[in-house]
């Protein structure tokens, strides 16, 4: 098991994801990138690949390779990558040599805001503008890291093979967020929004009890039985989901 390269996919595919809120949801983020219109690559020699598109005040980040990207960031292993999403280490660029004054202040500066959303403390937690975005993130990081770690980890690998085909749904009441999974023939496929005709659904209370229960900060039984979790439909599937995302700890 090579956990850099879990790692890495996890950076690429999950956590990066949340760029897509931050420019929603966070007004300083949101002004800065309104006038952006860039898009980046990132390659990971002999790993993963993604690119993040920014456009009209809208970001975009997709698995796999842009057509025609206006910068190339090439990484030549996945600590490489692992090291520079943690501050320490620097891409190659390959292409777009003109943004290099952007790469090294205006994208650094929304990925340090990413990080302050994504790190919380107690204090900050106690704002419930920064609870909610913290918690939308940390639902999306969970969503979108449940495929890698059911292709790539051990354990997952055995969680997600005892799971049948269908989707799950984890929603945050009353009015979303919601991320979906959808498990066919040991492949995942996890989205935003809410999956038509779920097998099996979880909802949370709110987004404090959300936090709580994405974070390990309460016992999934006491959290059902104090109504902070309620759980519908196909309860393996649920009970297999929860056990790969005990595994993302261990890698981010």
């Amino acid at each position: 098991m090579n956990r850099e390269l879990i790692k890495a996919n996890l950076n690429l595919h999950a956590v990066l994801k949340n760029l897509e809120d931050l420019v929603v949801y966070d007004s300083e983020t949101a002004a800065f990138v309104e006038n952006w219109n860039v898009s980046i690559q990132f390659i990971i020699w002999n790993g993963p690949r993604a690119y993040c598109v920014f456009e009209r005040g809208v970001c975009t980040v997709c698995r796999g390779r842009h057509k025609h990207p206006s910068v190339i960031l090439l990484f030549i292993s996945p600590k490489h990558f692992n090291r520079m999403m943690n501050g320490k280490g620097h891409p190659i660029l390959l292409k777009g040599f003109t943004r290099l004054g952007f790469l090294k202040t205006e994208f650094t500066r929304i990925t340090e805001r990413l990080e302050f959303y994504l790190k919380p403390t107690d204090e900050l937690l106690t704002d419930d503008s920064y609870l909610d975005l913290n918690t939308r993130m940390t639902l999306t990081t969970a969503a979108f890291a449940v495929r890698e770690i059911a292709l790539l980890d051990p354990v997952g690998k055995l969680a997600a093979s005892r799971i049948r085909n269908g989707s799950v749904n984890f929603k945050i009441l009353p009015d979303g967020p919601c991320v979906h999974m959808r498990f066919q023939d040991g492949d995942v496929e996890p989205g935003k929004g809410e999956a038509e005709k779920p097998m099996a659904l979880m909802s949370m209370k709110n987004a404090r009890a959300a936090n709580d229960f994405l974070n390990g900060r309460t016992d999934n039984f006491a959290a059902i039985a104090s109504g902070d979790i309620m759980v519908r439909g196909q309860i393996p599937m649920l009970e297999s989901v929860a056990l790969i995302l005990d595994r993302i700890p261990r890698y981010l």
